[in-house]
């Protein structure tokens, strides 16, 4: 299964893609045999290096990338990204995680109360949003953030936002918490974003 959610990623890499594309084999299936159907959800939560962190350690879910969107901005860059958030695109198979639970895993794992930014990282670029490809996708969001809402005693400020345009980040950002873990580990500390997560919604 993960095999098949990595390959459904690198297929995405070039730009937007449909979810049949993701969910392609490179070796000929029966039928009986089809490769199961991939779906993304797309996440801002502060630093993407820690939304990718976060999110590859659950079950059903495929190689997250980082990236840039919610800009008019094209091509953006991490030194030039002026509009933009930056995000994680997850590949998920939801007949193992359905998008209702990695939203609220999401919510979960950031402060949505926070508007100008996220922990030690201020901006605009690191504010959190949820930005959904389809109806239900976004129903889904309305539901979680309504349920985190009610759950925190006040409402939270993370906006629901259809997709327009995923950019990929350059590879230096992909799975950057596993290629310098003493580094990214020195950095998530410092921040402060496990500590107020904790304080936040507990433990």
């Amino acid at each position: 299964m993960k095999n098949k959610l990595v390959m459904g990623a690198i297929a995405a890499m070039a730009g937007l893609t449909s979810l049949a594309a993701l969910s392609q084999e490179t070796t000929h299936q029966t039928s009986e045999d089809a490769a199961p159907s991939v779906e993304t959800a797309v996440f801002a939560g502060g630093c993407f290096w820690c939304v990718e962190s976060d999110f590859e350690k659950l079950d059903g879910v495929g190689d997250v990338q980082s990236g840039y969107s919610g800009g008019s901005l094209q091509n953006p860059t991490y030194r030039n990204h002026e509009g933009h958030l930056e995000v994680a695109r997850i590949p998920f198979d939801p007949e193992v995680i359905s998008y209702r639970e990695l939203v609220d895993y999401f919510f979960r794992h950031v402060d949505p109360l926070d508007d100008g930014g996220q922990f030690c990282d201020r901006g605009h670029a690191y504010a959190t949003a949820i930005f959904y490809n389809s109806d239900a996708q976004r129903q889904a969001a309305e539901a979680s953030k309504a349920e985190a809402d009610k759950e925190l005693g006040k409402p939270t400020v993370t906006p629901i936002r259809a997709l327009d345009r995923f950019w990929v980040a350059e590879d230096y950002h992909q799975d950057y918490y596993k290629k310098n873990p003493i580094r990214y580990k020195f950095y998530r500390t410092s921040c402060g974003r496990d500590r107020r997560v904790a304080k936040l919604w507990g433990k």
